[in-house]
């Protein structure tokens, strides 16, 4: 869901070709498949088309990206271990950073929906997509153009 939301308010913001966007996860368990029906459906209610095939991260892909965003600190954590070096390191955050609503206590995991019962694939979708706005606040080129 993070990567459709985030093209969406690139598109939105008038900055299609600014950013090139796509997500992995760190390992191979869903490599080729679609998107859970239920993020399918949540992000349907939301006026989004999930599209994406399941693909995993490889070390080599850190030299050819700017940012990566991790959704919880597990993934965070095996994503630093991944990458060959200290510059690709730092360029690991979390999406939560970037959540307005994070709260004091900086709970910065998006929980995984996955067993979270009927509301976690919207509870989940809300926190990413506050999150991704101010994460294209920030990124967004200094003068609104791409």
């Amino acid at each position: 869901m993070a990567e459709s939301v985030f093209v969406r308010l690139v598109s939105e913001a008038g900055l299609d070709g600014a950013f090139e966007v796509e997500s992995a996860g760190v390992g191979p368990w869903h490599v080729g498949e679609a998107p859970d029906p239920r993020a399918s459906q949540t992000a349907r209610a939301h006026g989004i088309a999930l599209d994406t095939v399941a693909q995993q991260i490889q070390a080599r892909d850190f030299g050819r990206l700017d940012h990566i965003i991790a959704l919880d600190g597990e993934v965070a954590s095996a994503l630093r271990r991944l990458a060959p070096s200290p510059a690709d390191q730092a360029k690991v955050r979390l999406l939560r950073e970037f959540d307005p609503q994070a709260g004091a206590a900086r709970d910065l995991d998006v929980p995984d929906p996955y067993y979270a019962g009927p509301d976690g694939f919207e509870i989940a979708y809300q926190m990413i997509e506050r999150s991704a706005r101010r994460l294209l606040e920030t990124l967004r080129p200094a003068n609104g153009a791409a």
